[in-house]
């Protein structure tokens, strides 16, 4: 049995499209949970972004998803670090180019990025049941703009990133400045920040 088709019409100069309006949510204190200023990657799709993508592509994408870090995944997927907009431009990627004689355009995420090894992450069960305080102070003993939230395996998921904390992310719902210093947290850290 066929359905009956809806009548339809044409547009006319002036139709204006829709926007969003964002829904007001009051500033988090220091004393709200955690989870508050959590991106929950259950309800969030994670930027992402391949390990050979140029440099100039991440920044790209970066702008169209309105995000200042992408996770960096292979093709398996298998999750192999981060980059921010910070290793894009900082002075990680100006002595890469320096030291291989490289131009900007020459460089790949790869190059830039901060691996698995080197990223702090808090339980996500830890994470449930802490204040944004908390998580401030933990960006700054560690000296890191960005916290993974880690998961637990399930009897249906694997051990997973649940979710990212960010020092922005926190500074944009609370109204709050945070101040980061970085902080080196391995030899290898500490020998670039020395070259």
């Amino acid at each position: 049995m066929g359905h009956q088709a809806l009548p339809v019409f044409r547009l006319e100069p002036g139709v204006c499209i829709a926007q969003a309006m964002p829904q007001y949510t009051p500033p988090v204190t220091l004393s709200a949970p955690a989870l508050d200023v959590m991106t929950d990657l259950t309800q969030v799709i994670a930027a992402t972004v391949h390990p050979s993508t140029t440099l100039r592509q991440a920044e790209q994408i970066m702008v169209l998803r309105g995000v200042r870090m992408l996770f960096v995944a292979t093709d398996r997927p298998a999750f192999v670090g981060l980059v921010t907009t910070t290793d894009l431009h900082g002075d990680r990627q100006m002595r890469i180019t320096h030291e291989r004689n490289l131009r900007f355009d020459d460089l790949c995420v790869a190059d830039v990025m901060t691996g698995l090894s080197t990223l702090d992450a808090l339980d996500f069960e830890q994470a449930r049941g802490a204040t944004v305080g908390q998580v401030i102070a933990t960006l700054q003993r560690c000296g890191r703009n960005h916290l993974l939230v880690v998961e637990d395996a399930t009897p249906h998921t694997p051990r997973r990133v649940r979710g990212v904390i960010s020092r922005a992310q926190i500074e944009r719902q609370s109204g709050l400045t945070i101040t980061v210093t970085p902080i080196a947290s391995s030899f290898s850290e500490i020998e670039r920040a020395l070259a």
